[in-house]
């Protein structure tokens, strides 16, 4: 931090930034789990990305808190790979929720007859153990390769969390194997949520453009649109943070985009879902009128 001065005011909008972020989506998992008229598919994948979201900001923003307030701003070595790996694994994560949900908005879509059938409740376990277990397969190779590596420069972490590239700038026994792995993964299990999340709204936009009236367009329109929003969200800053060309690399301005990719997202999907998700918003407001209620006796 070149700015000391800045440091409390920076601690003060982080916390404020990160108590928000988990009493959002805190509430929207109270909110599906305590309601049954919201169990549905949707829903459950909304809860899952909820949770995922808490994750995310409690991989990277408690420590940085700590550093923001403490002078003590070190951290060990294996905390640092515990970091990075949870970190990956959170962002794998979200990439195959987010192809979930768009294979659900697919089927409510284009298939609104066979819904329940095809999107049962064994179908959506299935498909929400598969992305937490294997985005959590993903990263152990890096995890492997970076543990093994040797670090003889400055033990300084040009970020403000461990992230793989600037942990592989400090490397001196060679990146050659990190790189392949980040290559190959990138393009085979990386793309392919997107790709899959691409075809899901071709179909789905095709089959709306097929629907006569201009109401029931923006109706079937309105139950994919929160989650079209947060895709469009999720990777427009992951492009931004990580596929920009070397030539426009900014140190800073990857830190700037990086913050608000671990930060600001997780705090705006709650709000998107709820804003934009009539049933989920009136359920919210009547949650949160109960809980005032329940207080105020």
């Amino acid at each position: 931090m070149n700015k000391p001065e800045m440091q409390p005011l920076l601690f003060l909008l982080f916390l404020i930034i990160y108590l928000m972020c988990l009493s959002g989506n805190l509430l929207i998992i109270f909110t599906v789990c305590s309601d049954s008229h919201l169990h549905s598919p949707m829903f459950f994948f909304l809860c899952n990305l909820s949770f995922l979201e808490i994750c995310y900001v409690t991989v990277t923003v408690p420590k940085l808190l700590a550093v923001l307030i403490a002078q003590n701003k070190t951290i060990s070595f294996m905390q640092c790979l515990i970091q990075m790996y949870m970190f990956m694994a959170c962002t794998d994560v979200e990439c195959y929720l987010l192809t979930a949900m768009a294979y659900d908005r697919y089927v409510a879509i284009c298939k609104p007859l066979h819904y329940t059938i095809i999107m049962n409740k064994k179908v959506c376990i299935i498909l929400a153990i598969v992305s937490w277990s294997f985005s959590f397969l993903i990263p152990v190779p890096h995890f492997t390769s970076i543990s093994q590596s040797s670090f003889c420069s400055s033990h300084k972490i040009n970020h403000f969390f461990c992230d793989m590239t600037a942990l592989m700038s400090l490397s001196c026994s060679g990146t050659y194997v990190i790189e392949t792995l980040t290559y190959i993964e990138g393009s085979l299990l990386g793309f392919s949520p997107l790709i899959l999340t691409i075809i899901s709204y071709v179909y789905i936009i095709s089959a709306i453009l097929r629907i006569q009236s201009a109401k029931g367009r923006q109706k079937a329109f309105s139950t994919c649109s929160s989650h079209l929003t947060v895709v469009l969200l999720f990777y427009g800053t992951s492009f931004g943070v990580y596929m920009r060309p070397q030539t426009a690399y900014s140190t800073d301005l990857n830190k700037l985009l990086t913050v608000v990719y671990i930060t600001v997202i997780p705090l705006l999907n709650p709000l998107i879902y709820s804003l934009r998700n009539k049933e989920l918003k009136e359920t919210l407001w009547k949650t949160t009128r109960r809980t005032i209620f329940f207080q105020n006796c």
